[in-house]
């Protein structure tokens, strides 16, 4: 992984000043801390901070095609580069590195456009075209890889990072309070918003081209399912066969690399098959990383460690306490650029500066196995809510819930009216295209009671209309688990789980994350899959767990799924609370920033601080005005010494 970031004048030749660009990707230096590279050329300027991967001498960027009519800057791998560049050189293109990077200009050359289709990787690439004087922006099709624009005064400026955009506007930014709204309810803004206004996030599987003046957008990558009756032949075990098969392919290419490569290891199965996978094929040293919990009820070390025992890999292990969460809080704001509603990213974070720690770039991590395989709770729950919608008013059907919480007592009436208030939301419009996601944003978006009023007339009032704009036009024919897998993947997994939990966190601390379960090939073969053979009944991730069973013990394939949490308010409340939440969270600076209700606020700490909270609806709330407040504090109200006095970003120390 590396940082990009650059200027473009829309409609005029005059060149960009060199030193503007530099001062941009100076703001990226977490991302790329081995290097620095920029050009000004025609009317463009392209910056690079590069973290050294592959080509370690020689992969210095920008890179350029034979005659430098064409130029890149690069975030990211091409993990099938090597083929990419032997077809190459049989057409006659002649290299002058032995980097990735230099494959997309040659691709460029001879696919044009198409050129993306060739790439297996993670990236985002700014790419100029002199002859055509055309600027390429383009995103990969999960949405690994953050990257950033905005149009102003005639200019585009980009990034890998909005602090790099906002180096190069050198205007204090405001709240988009709508992109803020979505947030409270979807746990990320809706499509290109974010939460500055007038700054955009290109798109995953998207690209962005500006020529002659004019920006159009191109979807070249889109998740898609096939109608029920057209889903891919074969027995379990014959698909079983050809999963693990992609998988280990896929795991072999994310293990290409100039430098070591570790792996997360989080005890549950995505991990433990991805680290044993590497045991089996991965011909590397097996070095392995994770982080436990003083919180016994969160903690996953004995799973880690009877993995660590199975694979006999090199182990290093973190634990996380309260006060680590408390203490790290700024500094994970001041680079997920977005407020959060959980602390789940902290840890992510911590367990970051270990592999930084032992000397490790690369590390590999199960992400998106539950997204593209069916292994969330919410999958499960959209099972049994379109059974219940069958018949709304049956009063037998939602005590099929209590299978996926067995912990909940239905002798009780307080438990048997949760479930009919939680999961009975819009029980009778299972034909919503975001039926499967309504429990999870009706609760979520109880944080919004803490808006002022003066938010709260600001923004748009029918919200859901965002998100059904995200769905192509034959999602109808898609199956319903399909359906919720698909806004899975667009909402919480690109815009929160890969951003303010993968790449800020493992960036942070000059780490690159790959990601296997999330190789496109991946994607479109387990999208092609019948939605039983992801879930038979309410057994998530069967095919993966019928690919797994040479490569991961009984114990961890058949535990129960622990979703990873770390602790919210316990953290910052307690005998030793920081000094920041009672100031942010003071009637004082509260209105001051104009985002909250002073009442509201004062009254869920009063409830905090007398131990009547800690629910589920009461962590997200204080966690999402905390780190909103924190936001404007270290972007708006500090804009000048955060980002135009310190060169090299905000020191958290």
């Amino acid at each position: 992984m590396c940082g990009i970031a650059g200027i473009l004048n829309l409609n005029s030749t005059d060149k960009i000043s060199e030193e503007l660009v530099l001062s941009m990707v100076q703001m990226l230096n977490h991302r790329g801390p081995d290097g620095q590279g920029c050009i000004s050329k025609d009317n463009v300027g392209l910056g690079h901070a590069r973290l050294s991967i592959i080509d370690i001498e020689g992969g210095q960027q920008p890179i350029h095609n034979e005659d430098k009519s064409i130029w890149v800057v690069f975030n990211g791998e091409i993990f099938n580069f090597i083929e990419l560049r032997k077809d190459l050189e049989k057409s006659g293109h002649v290299f002058y590195t032995e980097t990735d990077t230099e494959v997309i200009v040659h691709l460029y050359e001879k696919y044009g456009d198409q050129f993306v289709q060739y790439l297996n990787g993670q990236f985002s690439i700014a790419l100029w075209d002199s002859n055509k004087k055309r600027l390429m922006l383009v995103r990969d099709r999960p949405g690994i890889h953050p990257l950033f624009y905005s149009v102003r005064n005639n200019k585009i400026y980009f990034g890998s990072e909005i602090k790099a955009i906002l180096k190069g506007i050198g205007e204090p930014p405001s709240l988009n309070k709508n992109a803020l709204d979505e947030l409270m309810t979807f746990w990320s803004p809706v499509g290109e918003n974010t939460v500055f206004e007038g700054i955009k996030s290109l798109e995953p599987g998207n690209m962005l081209v500006i020529e002659n003046g004019n920006i159009s957008k191109k979807e070249y990558w889109q998740w898609s399912f096939p109608t029920d009756d057209n889903y891919r032949k074969g027995t379990d075990s014959e698909l079983a066969e050809e999963l693990l098969e992609l998988l280990i392919d896929s795991t072999k290419l994310r293990l290409r690399s100039d430098v070591p490569v570790g792996a997360y290891l989080s005890g549950g199965l995505d991990s433990s098959a991805l680290v044993s996978m590497i045991h089996k094929h991965g011909n590397v040293p097996l070095r392995t990383f994770s982080i436990g919990f003083e919180d016994r009820g969160l903690d996953e070390s004995p799973y880690q460690r009877e993995m660590v025992e199975y694979v006999n890999s090199d182990h290093s292990e973190i634990l996380c306490h309260r006060y680590d969460i408390a203490n790290q809080f700024k500094r994970t704001i001041w680079h997920t650029e977005t407020p959060i509603l959980r602390t789940a990213p902290i840890p992510m974070g911590i367990l970051s500066s270990l592999v930084h720690e032992k000397n490790y770039k690369v590390v590999l991590t199960g992400e998106g196995a539950d997204e593209v395989l069916g292994g969330y709770d919410i999958f499960k729950e959209t099972k049994l809510r379109r059974f219940w919608s069958k018949n709304p008013d049956s009063e037998i059907r939602p005590l099929l819930l209590t299978r996926l919480y067995p912990y909940l007592n239905m002798g009780q009436g307080k438990a048997r009216s949760f479930i009919q208030n939680f999961f009975g939301v819009a029980i009778d419009t299972p034909e919503l295209n975001y039926f499967s996601h309504i429990p999870r944003w009706d609760t979520t978006r109880r944080c919004k009671d803490f808006f002022s009023d003066d938010m709260k007339n600001q923004i748009d009032k029918d919200i859901y209309k965002h998100i059904e704009q995200i769905f192509p036009e034959d999602t109808g024919k898609w199956n319903y688990f399909n359906r919720a897998q698909f806004l899975e993947s667009k909402s919480l997994m690109s815009g929160y789980l890969l951003s303010s939990q993968g790449d800020r966190m493992l960036m942070m601390n000059s780490v690159e994350g790959r990601f296997p379960f999330l190789d496109h090939r991946v994607i479109e073969f387990a999208n092609s899959l019948d939605p039983r053979l992801k879930m038979k009944v309410l057994n998530e991730k069967f095919l993966l767990k019928k690919a797994m069973k040479n490569y991961v013990p009984d114990s961890i394939i058949n535990r129960y799924k622990q979703p990873y949490r770390a602790p919210d308010i316990p953290s910052f409340i307690n005998d030793k609370t920081p000094e920041y939440v009672d100031y942010l969270l003071s009637d004082e600076v509260i209105q001051e920033f104009g985002y909250f209700d002073t009442k509201r606020v004062s009254l869920l700490m009063k409830k905090i601080k007398r131990g009547l909270a800690i629910g589920y609806k009461d962590n997200m709330a204080f966690v999402g005005i905390l780190s909103t407040q924190m936001w404007h504090q270290l972007f708006i109200k500090e804009f000048h010494m955060n980002i135009m006095q310190n060169k090299s970003g905000y020191n958290s120390n």
